[in-house]
């Protein structure tokens, strides 16, 4: 019996857990195009409206898009940053004394790290 209700919990249960488990999941098509799920939102996004909705909503300053890197001495702990390559652009945020793409430090799919410019933010 007790088996049975476990089951019939996780049936019921398991998927409020699955939503929340999807934010961030990133799904890729043919054309080289990618979306992700935002929970707040409840719906698939562009990586690049993902990021804005998290440096927006991220409670450390966010500093405007560029190919230079903020002055070290101004940044704090989980400030972000669009920052611009050759290649394309990537979401960085400063962890642990560095800048780091988001990705490695929110640990979102693994997928962001190959979109735009972030496969090469550190070339």
């Amino acid at each position: 019996m007790k088996t049975f209700v476990s089951l019939l919990l996780l049936c019921f249960i398991g998927p409020i857990f699955a939503e929340d488990n999807r934010h961030g999941e990133v799904r890729s098509f043919a054309d080289n195009k990618f979306q992700t799920w935002n929970k707040d939102s409840e719906k698939w996004t562009s990586i690049d409206d993902f990021w804005t909705h998290f440096s927006n909503t991220n409670r450390s300053k966010y500093w405007e898009t560029s190919n230079e890197y903020p002055n070290y001495d101004e940044v704090n702990e989980f400030d972000t940053f669009l920052v611009t390559v050759k290649q394309g652009t990537c979401l960085m945020q400063f962890f642990h004394s560095r800048w780091r793409r988001a990705n490695d430090v929110q640990r979102w799919d693994d997928d962001f790290n190959l979109y735009s410019g972030c496969p090469y933010v550190f070339d």
